[in-house]
C-alpha cells in the first residue's frame, strides 16, 4: 500500500485518487495489532462501555483484580490507539489539535423536543477477529436517529467530514455537538458546519459523558451486533453494519421512544414540522 496518511500536503483520498485505490479498500483494511494487544484491547472496550470514566489508572487496577496483571503504561497506549478517555483529564486521542479553537458546550440547559434541533457525533473503536477499524456516526438527540457512519483505520478528518456531508444532504441541525477530538476541531469539519450556519457545541474537556446519547448508540451497537460476530475484514464489518443500522432505525423499538422505532419518530415530527 502506497499511501501515507500524514502526508503533509495530500490527502488520504487525493492518494488513493492518484493511485487509482478505491478509498474503501483503504480505509476498511484493518488496522494491524499484536494478538495479545488485540485480546487485552478487547477486555478494555467491553468495560469502557460500562464505566466510561475510567481512565488508564482505573482501567489498569481493574484489569489487575480481574486476573489480567498489565502496567498502566501499557494500558495507556492501547487506550490512546483504541480513541478512549475517561470522564478526568489524561492523554487521550480525542484532544483538540493546539492550533484548533474549542467551542463551548451548548446543551447543559437546552430543552430538546424535537429532531434536528441537536445533532451529534462521535467515533468509537470496533475490535475485529484480526485489527480493528474506528466508527464515525452521526445521530440525532431526540429521535436517536443514525443519520450517517463512516469506517476507518485511520483517526483522519475525511470520513467524518464525509459522514457529515451525507447528513447534511438530508436535513441540518441548530446545532452539532461532538468532543474535542482534533477530527472535530479541524478547520474541514468546523467550516462545514459554519458553512450552513449550525452552532458548535463541544464537551468540556475530559467529560465524556457529556456526549451521552452516542455513547449509547455504541454500547447497543457493540453488544448487539460487533461482539456477536467479531468480523474477520472491514468489508465484512461494513455490510453487518450497513444491516445492522438499517434494524436500528427502522425495526429496533427504543424504550426511551415509547416503544417506537427512531425512524418513526423522527420522519413522522419532521414531515409534521415541514407542514407547518
Amino acid at each position: 500500500m502506497w499511501i501515507e496518511p500524514h502526508h503533509p500536503v495530500l490527502s488520504i483520498s487525493r492518494q488513493c485518487e492518484l493511485i487509482g485505490l478505491a478509498r474503501a479498500s483503504f480505509y476498511w483494511t484493518p488496522a494491524p495489532v499484536d494478538p495479545t494487544d488485540l485480546a487485552l484491547m478487547r477486555r478494555i472496550d467491553e468495560q469502557y462501555l460500562r464505566t466510561p470514566f475510567f481512565g488508564s489508572r482505573q482501567m489498569a487496577l481493574w484489569l489487575s483484580r480481574e486476573g489480567e496483571p498489565v502496567n498502566r503504561k501499557r494500558v495507556q497506549r492501547l487506550m490512546r490507539l483504541m480513541g478512549l478517555q475517561g470522564a478526568v483529564p489524561g492523554p487521550h486521542t480525542s484532544r483538540p489539535h493546539p492550533s484548533h479553537p474549542v467551542y463551548p458546550y451548548l446543551l447543559g440547559h437546552m430543552t430538546i423536543d424535537r429532531p434536528n434541533l441537536v445533532w451529534s457525533s462521535d467515533i468509537t473503536y470496533l475490535p475485529m477477529s484480526r485489527g480493528f477499524l474506528y466508527l464515525m456516526a452521526i445521530i440525532d438527540w431526540y429521535s436517536r436517529y443514525v443519520l450517517a457512519w463512516r469506517l476507518s483505520n485511520t483517526l483522519d478528518t475525511a470520513f467524518c467530514v464525509e459522514a457529515l456531508l451525507e447528513a447534511l444532504g438530508r436535513a441540518q441541525p441548530v446545532v452539532f455537538n461532538t468532543d474535542q477530538g482534533a477530527q472535530f476541531t479541524s478547520d474541514e469539519f468546523t467550516g462545514c458546519l459554519k458553512h450552513h450556519e449550525i452552532l458548535i457545541s463541544m464537551d468540556g474537556r475530559g467529560r465524556a459523558l457529556d456526549n451521552v446519547f452516542v455513547e449509547r448508540l455504541w454500547r447497543t451497537v457493540k453488544y448487539e451486533d460487533i461482539y456477536l460476530h467479531e468480523y474477520p475484514d472491514g468489508h465484512a464489518v461494513h455490510h453487518g453494519l450497513h444491516h445492522y443500522f438499517s434494524f436500528y432505525n427502522y425495526a429496533r423499538p427504543h424504550s426511551a421512544l415509547g416503544g417506537k422505532t427512531p425512524a418513526e419518530v423522527h420522519q413522522r415530527l419532521d414531515a409534521l414540522q415541514r407542514h407547518h
